[in-house]
């Protein structure tokens, strides 16, 4: 008799993020943007303002069209089983938390202008944690250290060079908690 393949919801969090993310995008587009611009996406609204205070954590749930989506859940999608796997899913349920509020924040204090939306601070929170992921007695793997100096160095350099409708420092808040937590066994 021939098995089966059942299909397994292997790692909760980065799968759950990925849908709700999805689920968010196409709410978006049925609300003609209302969704992304009251919900998904962190902008220098009043505190008096309740929804204020969610968009600190849902902007990394929005996307600005399918592509965007995509570049971010692909990536999300292959680092974040294993890190599941590695460090549990409370771990980087916790993660993902810290980075979409440290960055929702540092953005409403600093850059009152502009909308914030996106996972690309959880992104590179997950590259950096993945590069970590191979630190074992004490030693630090070459590969974090090249990961640690190419990323962080193309980030500062696009910070400073670059005029285009991508956070670099959101980038950089994501990397900093991903080493964190790494780091915090």
């Amino acid at each position: 008799m021939k098995k089966l393949f059942r299909l397994q919801y292997n790692a909760p969090v980065t799968l759950t993020f990925a849908l709700i993310s999805l689920a968010a995008l196409l709410l978006n587009k049925v609300t003609d943007g209302w969704t992304n611009t009251y919900l998904f996406s962190v902008w220098h609204s009043n505190l008096t303002d309740i929804l204020t205070y969610p968009r600190f954590f849902l902007h990394v749930l929005g996307h600005t069209d399918y592509s965007h989506y995509i570049a971010n859940m692909m990536m999300i999608l292959v680092l974040g089983p294993s890190l599941e796997e590695r460090y549990g899913s409370k771990k980087i349920l916790i993660a993902i938390v810290i980075t979409a509020f440290i960055s929702g924040l540092v953005h409403w204090i600093f850059f009152p202008g502009t909308m914030l939306l996106g996972a690309s601070g959880v992104v590179f929170m997950m590259i950096v944690m993945a590069s970590l992921a191979g630190m074992k007695n004490g030693y630090i793997p070459i590969t974090l250290i090249l990961v640690l100096v190419l990323y962080l160095g193309s980030e500062i350099v696009d910070a400073f060079t670059l005029k285009d409708n991508i956070s670099q420092l959101t980038h950089i808040i994501g990397g900093a908690v991903g080493a964190f937590m790494g780091l915090k066994r």
